[in-house]
């Protein structure tokens, strides 16, 4: 009887873990950012037009309107709100719970929300709306048979930091206000509370100001150059139209500001300075150094020497200029925080200028950077004197002394400049080049649009940990929090910023909430996947970089080893060798590729069948370089030999360079005597990047790596080698049958680019890449 019971039991077990309807099991559930505590239940609750949002006061009824907003324009109905009476939404006052910490329970019959404020309440409610089906971002109804409900869940949340930031580059390509609101929600979705608004820069001046109308009539506009890339841009010519641009108005500010709050973003103004001030200077010149005798424009590009002018230190009239902007940018925007820039200032014109001289000799400072510490300390004691904080660039590090209580954003490099700031016991942000520039390439760079520098992937951004461990201990209590920051160079339309802040803005949130013992990559992969799902129903195209492969083909004693690599783990690769197409069938890539001879490889992600990224053609060329070593084995030397010849990106790592241009050298080890024919090299020129062809390249050769004979050699021409555009080239010599086993090439770089050059006086770099001996 017992055993009869048993079996009985056994099979109700299997029934019901087999049978039942999805709603009885235990969810798996992921997210952006990862919550700090959260119990997956079993179960659902369903949101309906009985739903009631019980609030104790008007403030939490603010923010729980920002949900059901979402229900009345998607869903087709609109939960009910209650002040101060029942409901079976919640949102309970606890006091002891931090700033922007919430506790969320969702049960089938009810939700519980409690938060100690309106930002604790808010992020709950994004929490919540991550959780409903992605239909909930549609602008219009969305099927009416859809089930809106979230999976039973305990969460226990705070952020890591305080200070969560994305900053948005308005001047180098104004975007439009719909979009910049855009931008504001889906930060809010990911509990990110700041934006940084770069609205000045040389290339465009974005905000209305009504003491100065000029900034906005003439400072908004460039010239057209937007068929080259940004770097590569020159400057506008005196009387050339502007046509390329726009402006915030004050409404349109107040709207943004407005709509932001709403969200728990605050909008944190950046107003360049002394540098990156063209677009000012163009509509107010005599604010610029009287030394100042070119015309100057708003940039379309980097500027090259024009660049160099920016606002006079010495002339009074400037900080009664930047008083009066700063009144009306305090008016518009209340953050506690006004960031007045101090990045990237040349002191050419302020070296042989009379007026900064002067300033220098009355004030008594040592240099021209203590005459910029001077200038950004007046500005910052009248900011404060306003009762705001001021933030800065890290290179207000190079003065001798800081603006008081002034917080300094860590940039160059890896941001290290800002501990010179902790150091004198000054808060920081953390906003490293080296990671956290999105404007850099989010993926393997044959599959991505043109931008520069080198990567930035989605595991880059994600891997990023703020807090080193040579750190001194108060370093850390000194950190404010991260920023994320979305250059615009290359950019020339909407969606062109979309798909490089997205998703890679997923990332950046999980650093700034998710304490790192927390973080899984996995688990981070799956919640980003959802938070997607969400981006594509509102419109953005995001990036699906993550899927391409990055390969790299490394010369071993004479053959070649082809890695290839997928920064998701739940992702198949899949190649062929055929010419064919891969498929979900072709061969299980596992482990490195030995190649022998020529050969074009093909692969792909995929993901239960489905191909996900897009194809990597590895056309590998064979000749009797090929595979073989290159002396010294220094990594990037070993490009030239690999059999695969660089894009026209030069930062792909196919393209072999070195720090300094003006000597290269290096030898080519054959294995054996070889009779050669013809020797060819591949050199890429980018104008806009300074990279050109060297002024010589000589060939010789050895059979013991002692004793070497000129054979050839190329020379060009200043004309030759300065040629503006971006293209590959290739230069062969005649080897006239020689018999040898090394090839030594050496090569002189052309030195400082001409006057004429967009990057006037900058050393001109040298890259190679695939080598070919016949």
């Amino acid at each position: 009887m017992i055993k009869y019971i048993f079996i009985l039991l056994t099979g109700f077990l299997v029934s019901i873990v087999t049978g039942c309807d999805n709603t009885n099991l235990t969810h798996s559930i992921s997210m952006v950012p990862r919550p700090a505590q959260m119990m997956p239940g079993s179960g659902n609750h369903l949101f309906s037009d009985q739903t009631v949002f019980a609030v104790e006061n008007e403030e939490q009824a603010e923010v729980a309107r920002s949900l059901i907003a979402l229900f009345t324009r998607t869903a087709g109905f609109t939960p009910k709100l209650n002040v101060g009476g029942e409901g079976n939404v919640r949102l309970l006052t606890d006091p002891s719970l931090k700033s922007e910490a919430y506790s969320l329970e969702v049960s089938p019959q009810e939700i519980i929300i409690k938060a100690s404020d309106n930002k604790g309440f808010f992020y709950a409610l994004q929490t919540i709306r991550q959780l409903l089906p992605p239909s909930i971002e549609r602008e219009s109804l969305s099927d009416k048979n859809l089930e809106w409900s979230i999976p039973v869940v305990t969460i226990q949340d705070e952020p890591r930091f305080g200070y969560r930031a994305l900053l948005l580059d308005a001047s180098r390509f104004f975007i439009p206000k719909e979009n910049v609101l855009r931008i504001i929600d889906c930060m809010s979705m990911l509990k990110l509370n700041t934006l940084h608004f770069h609205l000045t820069d040389d290339n465009g001046w974005r905000v209305e100001i009504k003491k100065y109308p000029r900034l906005t009539e003439v400072g908004a506009w460039r010239v057209d150059r937007q068929d080259l890339p940004f770097p590569a841009r020159r400057n506008p010519k005196k009387g050339e139209p502007t046509p390329v641009g726009g402006f915030y108005t004050q409404e349109d500010i107040r709207e943004m500001v407005a709509y932001a709050a709403e969200r728990q973003v605050e909008i944190v103004p950046e107003i360049d300075m002394p540098a990156h001030s063209n677009a000012a200077l163009a509509a107010y010149p005599k604010l610029a150094c009287p030394v100042v005798k070119e015309y100057i424009g708003v940039l379309p590009g980097l500027g090259g020497r024009n660049s160099e002018i920016i606002y006079c230190a010495g002339n009074d009239s400037v900080f009664t200029f930047l008083q009066n902007v700063m009144d009306e940018i305090m008016e518009l925007f209340p953050s506690r925080y006004i960031h007045i820039g101090g990045d990237e200032a040349q002191k050419t014109h302020w070296k042989q200028c009379p007026l900064c001289q002067a300033r220098m000799k009355k004030e008594q400072l040592a240099n021209e950077e203590d005459l910029q510490g001077y200038f950004m300390k007046r500005i910052s004691d009248y900011v404060r004197s306003k009762g705001r904080e001021v933030i800065g660039w890290d290179e207000l590090t190079n003065s001798s002394f800081l603006p008081d209580n002034s917080i300094i954003l860590g940039w160059q490099g890896f941001g290290q400049a800002a501990l010179k700031a902790a150091e004198e016991g000054h808060r920081f942000i953390m906003t490293p080049a080296r990671i956290m520039y999105l404007i850099r390439y989010q993926g393997p760079q044959w599959f991505e649009p043109l931008t520069y520098f080198g990567n930035n992937t989605l595991k880059d951004v994600y891997d990023y940990e703020p807090v080193q461990k040579d750190w001194k201990p108060e370093y850390a209590s000194l950190l404010m929090g991260v920023q994320g920051s979305m250059w615009t160079e290359f950019c020339n339309k909407p969606e062109d910023v979309d798909y490089l802040l997205f998703p890679r803005l997923a990332a950046v949130a999980e650093v700034a909430w998710t304490q790192p013992d927390k973080k899984d990559w996995a688990l981070f992969l799956k919640g980003m996947d959802r938070y997607n799902e969400h981006l594509a129903e509102k419109g953005i195209v995001y990036a699906r970089s993550m899927y391409n492969i990055q390969h790299k083909v490394t010369p071993e004693n004479g053959v070649l080893q082809v890695k290839l690599e997928c920064i998701r783990p739940d992702v198949e690769i899949r190649y062929t060798v055929d010419g064919s197409e891969p498929t979900a069938s072709s061969s299980l890539y596992t482990d490195s590729l030995t190649v022998t001879a020529a050969q074009t490889i093909k692969s792909a992600t995929f993901a239960q069948g489905e191909q996900m990224g897009q194809t990597l053609v590895l056309p590998i060329a064979w000749n009797k370089a090929t595979g073989k070593p290159i002396l010294g084995n220094k990594p990037n030397e070993k490009l030239m030999t690999n059999g695969v010849r660089g894009s026209l990106k030069y930062t792909d790592f196919e393209w072999c360079c070195w720090e300094k241009s003006d000597h290269i050298s290096f030898t080519i080890d054959l294995l054996q005597k070889e009779k050669l024919s013809t020797f060819t090299i591949g050199c890429i020129t980018n104008y806009g990047m300074a990279v050109h062809k060297p002024k010589s390249i000589r060939i010789a050769v050895s059979d013991d790596n002692e004793t070497y004979r000129e054979i050839a050699g190329l020379h060009f021409t200043a004309e030759e080698i300065f040629r503006e555009g971006a293209f590959i080239e290739d230069f062969s010599v005649d080897m006239k049958g020689t018999e040898a086993r090394y090839v030594r090439v050496t090569a002189k770089g052309a030195g400082a680019c001409p006057a004429d050059h967009v990057r006037p006086g900058q050393e001109a770099r040298v890259y190679f890449d695939e080598i070919r001996i016949e």
